[in-house]
């Protein structure tokens, strides 16, 4: 599936790109009319550009029917204890991202679960010592990415940019929130604007967790942004990592020149994707 994502990317960006450029405007080029300038962060359809600070304040919720798990990593023994359940989980979290510009080229993140509660159905199936129900609360994932783009887009080739991404290891102690060991994905996005057309990206990564010293291809995108009008955007991604895979579509509206509200919803296509991840907030640009 991922080698099939892969190709169908490069088809679709290498058939684009085949397409005679418009004009250029007389402010910027026509490939950037949808998102300007900036540098591509990780949250979908948002740049940050040269001396820009944006903060981002948002709640999101997570509904997974399927979530898989073994006990016996939970921490509980029992018949069985060692085998893989699907039990019921829902988590709410409350998170903080900023972002800044230092140059055209060189941008940082950070973004953290300030505050994230998790419960855990247990499966009927699960004969184990682990209660109905699992409860977890307090810190979630805290991260930190470094984005160079190392080529600027033109009239016949995309931008690219590459991440670096660290997981923080800061709940150790958790089963449900947080990360428990250190986490590296160095990672790639491609970028091409088609103006009227709209603006696609591809996005794939590589991962490494301390947990089991192993160095796999990790999470991959395919992303599709609109500008509609000067306060309008929309935004549509498939994504996906391992046998996990979602569709995510987003609106964003700016309620003043700095502000902006980011509305968006993710929904699995897959079982062990979650069931749907909606997610709202507002964007703030200084």
């Amino acid at each position: 599936m991922e080698r099939h994502m892969i190709l169908l990317a490069t088809l679709l960006l290498g058939g684009v790109l085949a397409l005679s450029p418009r004009p250029a405007s007389a402010q910027q080029p026509y490939y950037l009319y949808d998102r300007g300038d900036g540098i591509p962060t990780s949250l979908l359809g948002t740049y940050v550009r040269k001396g820009e600070l944006l903060a981002y304040s948002f709640y999101e919720y997570t509904r997974d029917s399927t979530h898989e798990y073994k006990p016996r990593e939970m921490g509980f023994k029992g018949p069985r204890a060692g085998e893989d359940f699907f039990g019921k989980l829902e988590q709410h979290e409350f998170l903080l991202f900023f972002a800044y510009g230092f140059t055209d080229w060189l941008a940082v993140e950070f973004e953290s679960a300030v505050y994230t509660t998790a419960t855990l159905k247990k499966a009927k199936s699960d004969p184990s010592t682990m209660p109905k129900k699992l409860r977890e609360d307090g810190l979630g994932d805290t991260e930190m990415q470094i984005r160079l783009r190392w080529l600027k887009e033109g009239d016949y080739w995309p931008e690219g940019v590459f991440f670096f991404e660290t997981v923080f290891p800061l709940q150790s102690d958790k089963k449900l929130i947080g990360t428990q060991d250190w986490e590296l994905s160095p990672g790639l996005v491609f970028t091409k604007g088609f103006g009227p057309f709209g603006t696609l990206a591809f996005r794939f990564a590589f991962t490494y967790s301390a947990k089991g010293g192993d160095f796999e291809f990790g999470e991959y995108a395919i992303e599709y942004l609109k500008r509609l009008s000067p306060n309008w955007l929309v935004a549509l991604a498939f994504e996906g990592e391992q046998d996990e895979q979602s569709i995510i579509g987003e609106v964003q509206y700016s309620l003043s020149k700095n502000i902006a509200l980011k509305v968006n919803c993710g929904f699995g296509i897959t079982k062990k994707a979650p069931d749907f991840a909606p997610e709202i907030g507002l964007l703030f640009r200084f």
